[in-house]
């Protein structure tokens, strides 16, 4: 696969998970003017899920993007910078 559609594809996937996280937020906001209980609890507990999933593949997307940066621009950490491990 080309690198730059692979940054292309990453950068999209952190822009939709960006927005399902605004969105849970928004319905999280929304959940405190519901006046059915029933209603404000299943609407804050689905929020609070869409908002954990959102976040969580933000931080997966983030982090593979700088792995792979690292590892092309050679910043990895190598076993000669630390002498005192044993490989």
């Amino acid at each position: 696969m080309n690198p730059v559609f692979w940054w292309l594809r990453q950068v999209i996937f952190i822009l939709c998970a960006c927005f399902f996280l605004v969105f849970g937020i928004q319905i999280l906001i929304s959940a405190y003017t519901l006046q059915d209980p029933f209603s404000f609890v299943m609407t804050f507990f689905a929020s609070n899920l869409m908002i954990l999933i959102s976040a969580t593949l933000v931080f997966s997307f983030i982090y593979q993007m700088v792995a792979v940066y690292r590892v092309r621009s050679g910043k990895t950490e190598r076993t000669e910078d630390h002498p005192d491990e044993n490989p």
